[in-house]
């Protein structure tokens, strides 16, 4: 069995819902307090064993291949002065090999990941959605990776949302569970209210065989008018098991603005140097709204932050 050591991260995408922010700067750069979103997912695969990513970029995606560079001028300033912690946070981002291509016309998330074929050849490979932060104690990808080594077919990453929300995403069709695996029946993408065929959402991470690029070489366009991913991982599951992992950790989506504030607020109350005055600050908003802080704060303080995060989220 071969193992799972390429990865395709997917950044090609306009980021229309930020306008008029990422009108210069790609959505991918956006920052989590101090760290662009798309760090955050290159980490993961790094920390999963991932050896090498090509990420798929488009027109005005060049700060992506920038941060992700060495900047001698700006090391060799915090050298000089002594920062030496910040520039080994400034060096851990120019130490990933990474590749890039560019999709040259938005065709969809199937095409970004057809773009990469002759990168992947005849491997297994990894797909991780740069909209679709996971914070997990093992992350995310490596989790999936253990269970693809354990079952030797394509896995896809899911979690349950709330069932007003099955038609935000590709939702999967459970044939038997074992444990958090499940073998996988069909898949919809984006279903109508009411039509989804369980809650389980695939969630930005995917490892698949290589023959999905002889089945995306002739997928039709679906949803959106797009080359859909999910459609043609439901062609494969025609040909060979498909199964989906109900994967531990807590899910941000950062792709859209409320998400992304949540997400914010969320990562800045676990930063030891930032939870006492971002828990303040949102104490007096809310006395200011006419809220209850006591009473929020409490119900903060019971559980952990993360949920409070994850109910917009997924």
């Amino acid at each position: 069995m071969q193992k799972v050591k390429k990865a395709i991260i997917p950044a090609a995408g306009l980021g229309t819902r930020f306008l008029p922010a990422t009108k210069a700067m790609p959505k991918e750069m956006l920052p989590i307090i101090d760290k662009p979103t798309i760090q955050y997912i290159v980490e993961e695969a790094v920390e999963s064993g991932i050896e090498d990513i090509i990420i798929v970029t488009g027109k005005g995606k060049r700060a992506i291949e920038d941060h992700f560079d060495h900047a001698f001028e700006l090391e060799s300033n915090l050298e000089m002065k002594g920062k030496l912690k910040l520039l080994e946070e400034v060096q851990r981002t120019s130490k990933v090999d990474i590749h890039y291509i560019r999709q040259k016309e938005p065709k969809g998330l199937g095409h970004a990941v057809w773009c990469a074929r002759r990168f992947i050849g005849q491997e297994p490979f990894a797909v991780l959605l740069g909209d679709d932060i996971v914070r997990a104690e093992t992350p995310c990808l490596k989790q999936m990776i253990t269970q693809y080594e354990a079952v030797s077919s394509a896995i896809l990453g899911v979690q349950p949302v709330p069932d007003g929300e099955t038609g935000r995403y590709g939702i999967v069709a459970p044939a038997s569970q074992n444990g958090r695996l499940y073998e996988v029946a069909g898949l919809v993408e984006k279903p109508p209210a009411g039509q989804a065929p369980s809650n389980l959402a695939i969630l930005g991470r995917y490892i698949l065989p290589p023959e999905i690029f002889g089945i995306l070489d002739s997928q039709e366009e679906g949803s959106g008018g797009e080359i859909q991913l999910t459609d043609a991982i439901a062609r494969l599951a025609l040909e060979q098991q498909v199964y989906a992992y109900n994967f531990q950790g807590t899910r941000y989506d950062v792709g859209e603005k409320l998400g992304f504030i949540l997400t914010t607020l969320d990562f800045a109350v676990a930063n030891p140097e930032l939870r006492g005055a971002t828990l303040k600050a949102i104490q007096e908003l809310l006395v200011k709204e006419g809220a209850a802080p006591e009473i929020f704060l409490r119900d903060l303080r019971a559980r952990d932050v993360s949920d409070w995060s994850s109910r917009s989220t997924g």
